[in-house]
């Protein structure tokens, strides 16, 4: 905290809990908070988990819990509202970003349009993945979600925003290919150089509604080794947009 020029109670306010709440972590080694609590403190404070809470980290190896894994929601609308803008605002090499729409992005990411061309302009590569607004399966996605907002018109959305920007020497935008998209449609990964939020797509629910991991790569092979290399496979095949 000190490092971070933090005190409790500014701890506290990034978290989302109580000082009270700080002080008592403070006070004792081995209470340990929730996950969530603990995802967010150790952004604030620029560490690991397994610096400030060894114990809960040993605990989630030993009963077989992925290590890659940093945190799992039961819904990606309850990731904390930072999490989005603290990954793209970090990384320094590449992004891509391969949810089927990706509408959500740009209000999800403060100032998003503005935070990519600084990327670009420094050095980093953006790709963006995105399903066909005039595919089959976008057509077959949207009845079986039947909401007001369909996924075509997400999907046009972001080609809106992207619009822009597509001159952006470094920024390119793909379609899946048609024999990939009911893969790309059921399953969103995010990869922001060495961390990654994956969506697996439920039954009829949006992208809001169905759960994210947040992972971040140990080694060679793991778990964000494996989202990374199905985004990978999809961005080789998908079909250039033009704008």
């Amino acid at each position: 905290m000190d490092a971070a020029g933090l005190s409790p109670r500014q701890l506290a306010v990034r978290t989302g809990v109580t000082t009270k709440t700080v002080e008592r972590w403070l006070a004792d080694a081995d209470l340990t908070p929730h996950a969530r609590n603990r995802d967010d403190a150790c952004r604030a404070l620029g560490v690991d988990e397994d610096m400030l809470w060894p114990k809960a980290v040993k605990e989630r190896i030993k009963s077989g819990g992925d290590p890659e894994i940093v945190q799992t929601y039961p819904y990606r609308s309850a990731a904390p509202s930072a999490l989005w803008a603290d990954l793209t605002g970090n990384v320094a090499d590449d992004i891509l970003l391969a949810g089927y729409t990706g509408y959500f992005l740009w209000s999800q990411v403060p100032r998003f349009p503005e935070v990519l061309r600084s990327k670009v302009e420094a050095g980093c590569r953006v790709r963006f993945l995105i399903g066909d607004p005039e595919g089959e399966v976008t057509q077959q996605r949207e009845a079986i979600e039947a909401t007001a907002l369909s996924v075509s018109t997400r999907i046009r959305i972001t080609l809106e925003h992207l619009a822009p920007l597509a001159s952006l020497d470094g920024l390119e935008a793909r379609y899946s290919a048609p024999e990939d998209a009911v893969n790309h449609v059921s399953l969103s990964v995010f990869r922001f150089d060495e961390e990654a939020l994956v969506t697996p797509h439920l039954a009829r629910l949006v992208g809001h509604d169905s759960p994210l991991l947040h992972l971040r790569r140990r080694g060679e092979g793991g778990m964000f080794d494996r989202f990374a290399e199905h985004a990978e496979e999809l961005w080789t095949r998908g079909l250039p947009i033009e704008f």
